[in-house]
C-alpha cells in the first residue's frame, strides 16, 4: 500500500517508467491479455461509474488528462470534486499500474459499435414483449415526457432539450443557464397534471452559483411553457441551498401526486457529514412544494425553527427515482447508496432515512464509514441492493397494457445495464426480475399517454419502446 502522498516528481517518474515497461509486456498487440485480477479490480471499484466496457472513457467522460502521470494521479488521489475517491489505500503500486494500462487500452474494437439486435422479442415471467428503438443519436437522455399530440420532450444531461416528432429531433431553445459538469446538467421533465389547460412544463436542472458557471451550484426547479420549439413564461420556483463546488449528487426526479403536490429529491451534494441530517439546508432531502413553488401549509417542518420548509423527509444520499403509487398516493423513491446499499424507500412525512449514520454500504475505496445498519428513529429501506445496481429512473406500471405488471415498480440499473421489475405485496418485495439485460446504462423509464413503456439508454443514447405481444 502507499505510505505517503503518492504523486510527487520522483515517484511519478518511477511509476510512469514502470507503466511504460508494463505496456510493453501486456499490450494486446503483444498477445498478452490483461490479468483477471486487474479486470476484477476494475469491475469492483471503477465500472459502476465508468462502465464495464470502459465506455465512459471512450468520450473522455470523467477522465482527466491524456498522459500516464495524469491517469495515475486520478486513480491514486481521486477527483473529489467529481465524486471520485482516491484509491491509494486500496491498491498496491503494481495494481495501480495495471489498472492504468487497462484503461489506456480502451474499449475493445468489437464493442465500439452498437451490436445488432438478433432478437427483439423478450419472454418474461408474466408476459412477452417486443423491443423497438424509437429514438437514436442521443448521448445521455435524462428526462422524457410525452405531449398530448404524441411528441416526446427529451432532456440531455449536456443541457440540450429536444422535441421528437415524425422521426426527427428538433432542438428547443429558451433554457436558462445550466451548470453542466459531472452528474450535473439538465435533468427530469414533468408535465403539470392539468397541462392541457395551463401548459406548464416542469424541469429539474443544476443551476450555476455564478454567472461564469465556475463555482458550482445546486439543483433548481423551473416551470415554463412551450410554443414553436421555444420556452417562454419561465419561472424558477425552487433553488437548492447551499451551492457547492461538487459536481455530483444533484437528485433529481419529479413526480406529482393526486393532490397536485410536486415531489423531488436532492442528493447530499458530496457533504454527507453535515447535509443529510441537518434541516437547515436542502441537500440530502425529499421536498414537497405546490405547483407554483409555494410551500404547503402542512409540510412537516414549516414550523421548525431554521428548517427549510420544503423538506418532506431527510437523511437521503442521492435519490434518482421518484414516483407515486397509483392506488395509495404514497411517495416511493429509489436511491443510490455508496458501494453497496442502494435503497428502495417508502417516503413518509418528517421521517429520517438514516444517511450516513446507518447504511448497508461502504466507501468506494473499500473502507467503512459506519458499522451500523439500524438505529432507533431512522427508517429501514423496503429493500436494498448489494452489490449496488446504481438505480436511476423509476415508475409504477399503470393501466392494463402489460398484464401481470400492474402496480409493479420498474427501476433502471446504470451499473448492470438492465431494467428491474419489482413486485410488491403492500410494503413487502415478493419478487424481482431482470428485464432488457445488457441493453446499456438505463437512465430513465416512463409510460406514454396510451400506457406504453419507454426506456432511455445512455452512451450511446437511445430510447426504446416495450410493446406487449400475444
Amino acid at each position: 500500500m502507499f505510505t505517503s502522498k503518492f504523486f510527487n516528481i520522483s515517484t511519478g517518474i518511477i511509476l510512469v517508467s514502470a507503466l511504460l515497461w508494463y505496456s510493453s509486456c501486456s499490450n494486446p498487440s503483444s498477445g498478452t491479455s490483461t490479468s483477471p485480477k486487474t479486470i476484477k479490480n476494475y469491475e469492483n471499484y471503477c465500472a459502476g461509474c465508468h462502465g464495464f466496457q470502459l465506455e465512459k472513457f471512450e468520450k473522455k467522460d470523467w477522465m482527466f488528462g491524456n498522459n500516464d502521470e495524469d491517469l495515475i494521479e486520478s486513480i491514486v488521489e481521486g477527483r473529489p470534486e467529481m465524486g471520485m475517491p482516491g484509491f491509494k489505500k486500496t491498491f498496491t503500486e503494481e495494481e495501480v499500474i495495471a489498472l492504468a494500462e487497462y484503461i489506456k487500452q480502451g474499449i475493445p474494437d468489437e464493442l465500439k459499435e452498437e451490436p445488432e439486435t438478433q432478437d427483439n422479442i423478450h419472454k418474461t415471467d408474466e408476459l412477452t414483449y417486443r423491443v423497438d428503438t424509437i429514438v437514436s443519436g442521443l448521448d445521455v437522455p435524462w428526462g422524457m415526457e410525452f405531449l398530448p399530440n404524441g411528441n416526446i420532450l427529451i432532456s440531455e444531461r449536456s443541457g440540450t432539450l429536444y422535441r421528437f416528432s415524425d422521426g426527427q429531433l428538433h432542438k428547443v431553445s429558451g433554457l436558462p443557464e445550466i451548470f453542466v459538469k459531472g452528474q450535473g446538467g439538465l435533468m427530469d421533465i414533468k408535465l403539470h397534471p392539468d397541462y392541457k389547460n395551463n401548459g406548464w412544463i416542469y424541469f429539474a436542472f443544476s443551476a450555476p452559483a455564478d454567472e461564469k458557471n465556475e463555482e458550482g451550484g445546486n439543483t433548481s426547479i423551473m416551470r415554463t411553457r412551450l410554443k414553436n420549439d421555444l420556452l417562454y413564461d419561465t419561472e424558477i420556483i425552487f433553488n437548492g441551498e447551499p451551492d457547492t463546488n461538487k459536481s455530483y449528487h444533484f437528485g433529481c426526479k419529479l413526480a406529482f401526486d393526486k393532490d397536485g403536490y410536486l415531489f423531488f429529491g436532492i442528493g447530499d451534494r458530496g457533504y454527507r457529514e453535515f447535509n443529510p441530517q441537518s434541516l437547515t439546508n436542502h441537500n440530502g432531502k425529499i421536498h414537497r412544494i405546490n405547483d407554483d413553488g409555494s410551500i404547503p401549509e402542512d409540510n412537516p417542518f414549516v414550523n421548525t425553527e431554521n428548517a427549510m420548509p420544503s423538506i418532506y423527509s431527510y437523511g437521503h444520499r442521492n435519490p434518482q427515482g421518484t414516483d407515486i403509487h397509483p392506488e395509495t398516493n404514497e411517495v416511493w423513491i429509489s436511491e443510490h447508496g455508496p458501494k453497496g446499499g442502494d435503497e428502495l424507500n417508502l417516503i413518509k412525512p418528517g421521517l429520517n432515512y438514516g444517511w450516513p449514520v446507518i447504511s448497508y454500504g461502504i466507501n468506494y475505496d473499500g473502507t467503512t464509514f459506519t458499522d451500523i445498519t439500524h438505529k432507533e428513529g431512522m427508517e429501514q429501506p423496503v429493500t436494498y441492493w448489494d452489490p449496488s445496481i446504481a438505480p436511476c429512473g423509476m415508475i409504477f406500471v399503470r393501466g392494463d397494457k402489460y398484464p401481470g405488471w400492474e402496480n409493479n415498480i420498474l427501476i433502471g440499473s446504470l451499473r448492470y445495464q438492465y431494467l428491474e421489475r419489482v413486485v410488491l405485496e403492500r410494503y413487502n418485495v415478493v419478487h424481482q426480475e431482470k428485464l432488457l439485460q445488457d441493453i446499456g446504462r438505463v437512465r430513465n423509464v416512463v409510460q406514454d399517454n396510451d400506457g406504453y413503456i419507454y426506456v432511455a439508454i445512455e452512451t450511446p443514447g437511445k430510447i426504446v419502446k416495450l410493446t406487449p405481444v400475444e
